[in-house]
């Protein structure tokens, strides 16, 4: 059975796209079967086995590592409880973005899939970002198994408070555990930041021919 070495926390419309697809062409790094597993936001009660069966199923060579990325985990209550009892020693890895940039691009992300997926306009949104989330996060924290698609769609400024997040990890995992990146400054310089990745996960550096400019690509789809 293979454990994953790192997950991609988040945040959500940051580039953890790019950042896995950079990861997973190093020749030492094994793709999950989809990046985004979403086992200990959505499905766990799918149960580890589950968890595991989206990893390399034969031995894999040492010094070889596999992991996921789906953004969804820094922002959802129960993630980081739930990973540290599984996982206690997986790394994690954070990209964060301008707040604005990436509550902006989450509504058009939304936006989209139609008035179906959001009927509001912008300014609509946020104003009622209150109203629509709070009772959701109620009924997370009461029923550990409740899925809540207003969480996951409308908190266009809430994941963009970091702070809040990121001292709620801190309660489970130590601070060598998380690497945290900018989304802008990978964008810009993503030769210069995987260096950082690849120390931080214990792999040779990967000089790529060429890293995709993606700065266009993130304020409109990632």
């Amino acid at each position: 059975m293979t454990l994953p070495n790192f997950i991609i926390i988040g945040a959500q419309k940051c580039g953890t796209t790019s950042l896995y697809r950079y990861l997973t062409k190093h020749p030492q790094i094994l793709p999950a079967t989809k990046k985004e597993v979403h086992f200990f936001d959505l499905n766990f009660d799918k149960g580890m086995n589950w968890y595991y069966s989206h990893f390399p199923q034969k031995e894999i060579p040492n010094q070889t590592i596999t992991g996921e990325a789906s953004p969804y985990y820094i922002f959802h209550p129960h993630a980081p409880q739930r990973i540290s009892q599984s996982l206690p020693d997986i790394k994690l890895i954070l990209l964060l973005r301008n707040p604005v940039d990436r509550a902006v691009s989450h509504y058009y992300h939304n936006r989209q899939f139609g008035k179906s997926r959001e009927p509001l306009s912008f300014e609509q949104a946020i104003q009622q970002e209150p109203s629509r989330i709070e009772p959701e996060i109620d009924k997370i924290m009461a029923d550990e198994n409740y899925k809540s698609l207003p969480h996951r769609y409308y908190s266009y400024l809430s994941r963009g408070i970091y702070i809040e997040q990121l001292l709620r990890w801190l309660k489970f995992f130590p601070r060598k555990n998380l690497l945290i990146l900018k989304s802008e400054e990978l964008w810009e310089n993503p030769r210069q930041k995987m260096k950082q990745v690849w120390n931080f996960l214990g792999v040779p550096n990967r000089p790529q021919e060429i890293y995709k400019n993606t700065i266009i690509e993130s304020t409109i789809m990632i």
